[in-house]
């Protein structure tokens, strides 16, 4: 219990510092910062402070968080979902994703059904999509409808759903239920954090932009400064994984902190892809919902499977 309080009260006074520089930075005209930016990055803190109170709740209730996590990516697959125009040959389909899938993937975490929270959707919803649509009758733009909703469904539903999972994850080194919660916050954290000095990494040193059509802002010097940063993050909070030395978990914030970048930029990506940036109201005055949880989607599997691989138990 006493590693619970520590670990939320370093997560909170980290983002209080952030919160102050923030108001500080808005305060302070003379050092020629563009105003955007600087409300940017007060966006993105306020968010942050909405999901890291948000996981809190895996403290007190394993059940609860996969509830929580359900509703967002239930709001995610909506936002990805509006981004390109259904057909009518799509809505039964849609029902069948909105209101059997998506639940059903994060009952089946809840359940510790590990055989088949792993295939549910890339086996049998992937299947059934294509069917469904079919049946309808309607080919118009058939196979460009039909992976739309699969990704959509897999990136927001499937991906997300790892997350959560991490409260079932059975590893050598961590015993009972809030061991398991303190790795999810662990990790969204990581991933949190990740974002924030990534972004002002890129703003302070960045010279050399990844892909300028798609986001103007991310660059190498910003990505590979803010992962280096994390890591030395994770290796402070090593105490709270199941990982027995600091360098692995350094390594796994490296690791986090990339998957985080590569989720990030991919569904920047598609946004300009469709002209337009989604405009969600899960967080007041930021982009919506499915624009904070993209990193998690991304670095959720990949952390899970690689943290069961070489720390789970046999």
């Amino acid at each position: 219990m006493v590693k619970d309080w520590m670990l939320l009260g370093i997560v909170l006074g980290l983002l209080t510092i952030a919160t102050l520089v923030g108001q500080w930075l808005r305060r302070q005209r003379s050092l020629g910062l563009d105003p955007q930016v600087v409300d940017a990055f007060n966006r993105r803190i306020q968010a942050w402070w909405f999901f890291s109170i948000v996981l809190a709740l895996a403290f007190f209730s394993s059940n609860l968080t996969v509830a929580v996590f359900a509703i967002l990516s239930f709001w995610a697959l909506r936002e990805f979902l509006t981004l390109t125009p259904t057909g009518l040959g799509d809505h039964r389909a849609l029902f069948w994703v909105f209101f059997f899938f998506t639940p059903m993937q994060f009952l089946l975490v809840a359940l510790e059904s590990d055989r088949f929270s792993h295939i549910l959707i890339p086996v049998y919803a992937f299947l059934f999509i294509a069917a469904r649509i079919a049946i309808s009758g309607d080919y118009t733009r058939f196979l460009e409808r039909v992976a739309k909703i699969q990704f959509g469904l897999f990136i927001c539903v499937f991906c997300l759903s790892y997350a959560p999972a991490l409260l079932y994850l059975q590893c050598e080194n961590m015993d009972g239920d809030d061991a398991k919660a303190r790795l999810l916050f662990f990790f969204v954290t990581i991933v949190l954090f990740s974002e924030l000095l990534q972004f002002v990494c890129s703003r302070l040193f960045g010279k050399h932009v990844i892909a300028e059509a798609i986001d103007k802002t991310r660059s190498w010097e910003g990505v590979l400064g803010g992962a280096g940063v994390t890591a030395l993050l994770g290796i402070a909070l090593y105490w709270a994984t199941p990982f027995p030395y600091w360098w692995q978990a350094g390594a796994m914030s490296l690791l986090i902190a990339m998957m985080a970048s590569a989720g990030a930029l991919t569904m920047a990506a598609i946004r300009r892809d469709r002209g337009e940036l989604v405009e969600g109201t899960m967080v007041e005055s930021h982009g919506g919902v499915l624009n904070r949880i993209d990193a998690v989607c991304f670095a959720a599997p990949v952390f899970y499977h690689v943290t069961s691989y070489f720390f789970g138990s046999a």
